[in-house]
């Protein structure tokens, strides 16, 4: 206390908390990657320790032999379902949706530019 003024804390206070910096794109993806092989490897640790019901969730699953080869190492997506996401989340789709933005952002100006002038 006796380093900073009473003035200071005050002032600081009023301010409130700064927000926290926004991910980058790429940090973002690698954050994601990051936090999803972790929670895999959790996963997977825990459906090979004592206290899971390994009988009990085979019984409830479509397909128990994937589960089996995800729980024993085996990627948890299917090479099928990785092009697919790729289709739709991947860089051709970000080219495509950016072309739809555009084309309502042009569509937009137009409405207003007919709505402006009475016609």
């Amino acid at each position: 206390n006796w380093c900073f003024p009473p003035g200071r804390r005050v002032q600081s206070s009023k301010l409130g908390p700064t927000p926290p910096r926004l991910l980058t794109e790429e940090e973002f993806q690698l954050q994601g990657e990051v936090e999803t092989r972790k929670a895999l490897a959790e996963l997977r640790s825990f459906c090979q320790s004592p206290q899971f019901s390994a009988w009990s969730t085979v019984s409830r699953i479509q397909s128990p032999k994937r589960f089996a080869d995800f729980v024993r190492g085996a990627s948890h997506v299917t090479p099928n379902e990785v092009s697919a996401h790729e289709r739709e989340f991947g860089l051709e789709s970000l080219s495509i949706d950016e072309e739809l933005f555009e084309e309502d952002d042009d569509d937009e100006e137009e409405e207003n530019i007919s709505d402006s002038s009475g016609g």
